[in-house]
């Protein structure tokens, strides 16, 4: 690996890194050091959907425009650091909020700019990219790792003295050290000039949204904002639950769904070009309803396999549909509206999608609830039958459509 690879795969490794190691525990942290209710804690992964809809002005009005990416990057992450910090010493959720908002607001567009610093400094993005994107995935590994058999801040007895809190401190240490290193990084300065019009509809991928025309791409897309409603109940629930259970190590069980998301990306070049899209889609949605009935009726003890399996099966979840849908996207839209599409998936899912899921998510949490907590069979079979209703609507509905291009990993 050449020198500039190296220095671009340790940027994407701290970029996971600092968002696998506060993001996975957050509904944990909430519930017991701040009394969190369901919608509130539903209100604070939300946030990430707001980041997400603003993300494409941060990036499409400043970064595209007036400024380097990688300085950019520096001052979010440097920010970043310091609203990090205000979290780890908030009290209750009124402080806490504002601080999670305004964190997300700055987090959600370096995940466009580390892409950006990325594809101007290799010359072979579809060769060379996926080998440095990985590390990403390799960081959120190692954040959960670390939180669960280093330091043991998610053991029943650590979550009761507040130890979660220190997730964020460890998070903000390294936003620090990637907001120093962005500075580092070689200039990526902007492709337009300042005299050039960006559009708003542009922006927001609006140019993309006459593809609705075509029935089956309009059945897709309003599969894929539904299925962000049970994706959210893992994102939400998932650290709480294993957590509430008694499953030892949580955060660090639960990058097993990391690891196997790597392992079906490989995968799933094959699986389209042998089932096509459809049955790929079908797939993951199935995936999840499966996923859920084995939280439902899954344990700590002998059951404990069910929730092992369950979260293995994040990689047929997410990249069984939507990184297949991106490809699936990407060969509807054409070379013409090849980027706004994909932004108007991004802002869909990521966006509306999944606020709506979190929204739904945090209701669930508080209306499925007894004298001794969560009544967790109860909530997880609600995004089970959830999924398969959306499968069941989507196997009916859409036709059997080819992608043209050869999808890659």
């Amino acid at each position: 690996m050449t020198p500039i690879k190296i220095r671009l795969s340790f940027m994407m490794f701290l970029q996971f890194f600092v968002w696998g190691g506060w993001f996975v525990t957050l509904g944990t942290f909430m519930a017991s050091n701040l009394a969190s209710s369901g919608a509130q804690i539903g209100l604070a992964f939300g946030t990430q959907s707001w980041g997400a809809i603003i993300a494409p002005f941060i990036v499409g009005l400043i970064a595209d425009r007036f400024f380097n990416a990688e300085r950019i990057l520096a001052v979010l992450h440097l920010v970043g650091a310091a609203l990090l910090y205000g979290m780890a010493t908030a009290d209750d959720f009124s402080a806490f909020y504002p601080l999670v908002f305004g964190y997300m607001v700055l987090y959600m567009p370096t995940l466009a700019l580390v892409n950006s610093v990325a594809f101007r400094q290799i010359d072979n993005p579809a060769k060379d990219f996926p080998a440095i994107r990985v590390w990403g995935t390799v960081g959120w590994i190692v954040a959960g790792l670390a939180i669960s058999y280093i330091f043991a801040w998610d053991s029943q007895e650590a979550i009761q003295e507040g130890m979660l809190r220190n997730t964020f401190l460890l998070s903000a240490g390294a936003s620090a050290l990637l907001g120093v290193y962005s500075f580092t990084l070689p200039a990526t300065p902007p492709v337009t000039t300042s005299g050039e019009s960006i559009s708003l509809a542009s922006l927001v991928g609006a140019d993309a949204f006459r593809m609705l025309k075509d029935k089956n791409f309009l059945i897709f897309f309003v599969a894929s904002i539904l299925i962000c409603i049970p994706l959210a109940f893992y994102y939400q629930n998932a650290n709480p639950f294993l957590s509430g259970v008694g499953v030892e190590n949580p955060t660090g069980k639960m990058t097993l769904g990391q690891i196997s998301e790597v392992a079906f990306m490989l995968a799933l070049p094959i699986f389209l070009a042998r089932f096509g899209i459809k049955i790929t889609l079908i797939a993951a949605m199935l995936a999840w309803a499966l996923r859920y009935a084995l939280f439902a009726f899954g344990d700590a003890d002998a059951g404990l396999w069910m929730l092992i399996l369950g979260i293995a099966l994040h990689g047929v979840c997410y990249d069984f549909f939507f990184v297949a849908g991106q490809v699936y996207t990407d060969a509807k839209a054409g070379p013409s509206h090849r980027s706004a599409a994909q932004g108007m998936i991004t802002l869909a899912t990521y966006g509306a999608g999944m606020l709506i899921g979190f929204m739904v998510a945090g209701w669930a949490s508080d209306h499925y609830q007894d004298a001794d907590g969560v009544i967790w069979s109860h909530l997880w079979l609600l995004p089970c039958y959830i999924a398969l209703a959306i499968t069941l609507l989507f196997a009916v509905s859409f036709k059997g459509d080819k992608i043209d291009n050869k999808p890659t990993a």
